[in-house]
């Protein structure tokens, strides 16, 4: 079954509406979806309040987990804290950062806020990760995501990597922005496998990071 805890719909930079976008991933195969639009204070009330009703219908009528969540994007660094709380405090069960990926200029610092903010789950496509920042997020629960998303899959190789050295808890999202963006079967272990994982790795992501995951955000 797969599970996918990084996605956008038409509420930020994405083409589907969340409930379009879950019924498509419970079509595909799903087991749990992320709903994690871009937010900062100007959308992340609307964002948490809308996403939360969708993710709560699809989950009382399909065999989905279903999760509303957030995407902090291009923030200031030190900000970071500062939001992901709020938005847990709004009703997101999901807190992702957008990390320092190799083709946007994220400031400086975003990933190292993340990591050690104790309402941040996930650091998203994080591209040169650091040692020091690999070893806090093992530290502090926060979880490494290996991507499939064009360009910013261009750091999984040293995010595998260093996050391996530091033992870090892996996950392997889509940071899908339409339903052609989802996972088939079968897909994410080659993503994994591109990356640089090895099976044993890849196993563990499958049969334990994901399942201890949900239970680190609730369900």
């Amino acid at each position: 079954m797969i599970y996918d805890f990084h996605t956008h719909t038409f509420l930020s930079d994405g083409v589907n509406s969340p409930i379009e976008l879950i019924r498509f991933a419970s079509v595909a195969g799903y087991k749990c979806i992320g709903i994690t639009d871009h937010a900062s204070y100007s959308n992340i009330d609307y964002l948490i309040t809308s996403v939360k009703k969708d993710c709560k219908l699809a989950r009382d009528y399909w065999d989905i987990i279903a999760v509303p969540g957030v995407e902090l994007t291009n923030i200031p660094a030190k900000s970071v804290d500062e939001l992901a709380k709020y938005a847990k405090e709004l009703g997101a069960r999901l807190v992702i950062v957008h990390g320092e990926s190799i083709v946007e200029k994220v400031e400086k610092g975003t990933n190292w806020e993340a990591v050690n903010s104790k309402y941040v789950d996930i650091l998203a496509h994080p591209g040169i990760l650091t040692i020091e920042e690999a070893k806090m997020a093992a530290k502090n629960d926060v979880y490494i995501e290996i991507t499939s998303r064009d360009g910013h899959n261009l750091g999984n190789g040293i995010v595998a990597k260093i996050g391996s050295e530091a033992g870090v808890r892996f996950l392997i999202n889509s940071d899908a922005h339409s339903h052609k963006g989802l996972y088939s079967q079968g897909e994410q272990k080659i993503v994994a496998k591109g990356a640089g994982l090895s099976d044993k790795q890849i196993e563990k992501i499958f049969l334990e990071n994901n399942k201890n995951f949900l239970k680190k955000i609730g369900y």
